[in-house]
This record gives C-alpha cells, sequence and structure tokens, in this order.
C-alpha cells in the first residue's frame, strides 16, 4: 500500500513593522509680498458712496503707479456694498451705505512695501486687511524639506530598532507624505490713517515644512 509522504516546514512568523514620522522643515528668505489695501466710503444713498470710493481708489492706483508699482501688479480683490442701519425706538432705520473696494498689489521689491503703504495711505486708503511675505520656489523648498522628513523618519526607526536590538530592513516598506505647507508670513488686519505713522514693516522667515509618515519592516 502507498502512503503518501507528508513534508513539514516551520511556521514562517509574519513580518513585524514599525510605523515612525519624520518632519523636515527650509527657512528661506520671502522673494515678494502681497498687500490688500481697501478704500472705504459711506454716504447717504449707494451713489454718493460709490462715487467717492471711485475718486479715491483711482487717485491710490495712480500714486502706485508713480513709485514704480506696474498695472499688472494690482488687481482688484473684492468689491461690496452694504447698507448701514441705526436702531430708533426699537425699529430700524437706515442711515447710508459703505462701499469696499479691495485691491491686491504683489511687490516684487520687499523693501518698497513701507513705501508703497505709505503711498496708498497719503492718497485716501484707509484700511490694510493683509500683508503675506512668500517665496517663488516654494516647490523645490517643499522638496528640499521632503528629504529631511524622510531622513528624519529613517533616523528614528533605526534609533528604535536599535534599542529593541532588532535587524531593521534598510528599505521601508510604505511612505505616506502627511503635508505640504509652505507657510506665507501674515499680518493682522490693521486701520490706518493719515496722522498715524507706518511701522517699518520686517518680512521675517518663511517656514516650508513636510512630514512624512514610513513603515519599515523588522
Amino acid at each position: 500500500m502507498y502512503y503518501p509522504q507528508t513534508f513539514f516546514q516551520p511556521f514562517a512568523a509574519s513580518p513585524r513593522e514599525m510605523t515612525v514620522t519624520g518632519n523636515g522643515e527650509v527657512a528661506v528668505q520671502p522673494d515678494f509680498a502681497q498687500i490688500q489695501i481697501e478704500v472705504r466710503t459711506q454716504g447717504e444713498n449707494v451713489s454718493m458712496a460709490q462715487q467717492e470710493n471711485a475718486v479715491i481708489m483711482n487717485r491710490v492706483i495712480e500714486s502706485l503707479n508713480a513709485i514704480n508699482i506696474p498695472e499688472e501688479a494690482i488687481q482688484t480683490a473684492a468689491y461690496t456694498i452694504f447698507p448701514n442701519y441705526d436702531f430708533i425706538e426699537g425699529r430700524q432705520v437706515l442711515r447710508g451705505y459703505e462701499v469696499q473696494n479691495a485691491i491686491t498689489v504683489e511687490i516684487t521689491d520687499i523693501r518698497q512695501v513701507g513705501t508703497v503703504i505709505d503711498t496708498a495711505i497719503q492718497n485716501g486708503a484707509n484700511h490694510v486687511s493683509a500683508i503675506q511675505f512668500k517665496t517663488l520656489n516654494a516647490d523645490a523648498h517643499y522638496r528640499q524639506a521632503l528629504q529631511y522628513a524622510l531622513m528624519d523618519a529613517i533616523g528614528k526607526a533605526r534609533s528604535l530598532a536599535e534599542t529593541m536590538h532588532v535587524n531593521l530592513q534598510s528599505l521601508p516598506v510604505e511612505i505616506i507624505e502627511e503635508s505640504n505647507i509652505a507657510a506665507p508670513i501674515p499680518f493682522k488686519a490693521f486701520k490706518l490713517s493719515n496722522e498715524q505713522p507706518v511701522t517699518p514693516i520686517e518680512p521675517g522667515i518663511i517656514t516650508v515644512t513636510a512630514a512624512v509618515r514610513v513603515k519599515f519592516r523588522f
């Protein structure tokens, strides 16, 4: 009688895995700035507020052109009209209208930021709602931060493996990109007037960050 042979193989243990997060950061000097400048006017009727606003905004734009800010660097960001009300003896009474016209100005010479703000204020602008400093090569800086993030993750994994006295596989089995941040430097909105001197604007440093989640076997 024939008895089939049975082969026994040792049980193969499932591979063990660890997951670590690596972070990378690159600090860069900003290359250009964007400023949002507003003209806000009020009037008893819409037409009056619009006309006054148009006169002032045209004067602001012409003054910026005069200090070598080209037309293509100036773009309308928002134009809004809304009513203003007073409450008299429990009743809502229309007081008039407010017109807000906002432009975004892109400045390639960061040293000119303070001059642009001064010029706009002197010619009738009465609100600066945002100033942001940015970098032209955000993608390249992010790729560098991503390399640093992966190096950080590998270093953490090796440190853990050494502590546990295990052999870490050199190549990761999975890499997940977690974030892509090239954060501009924001400035809070603030109201300005002709009587108030403008504080010099400091661009500071832009921080470009990246993070990866990496899985290793050991």
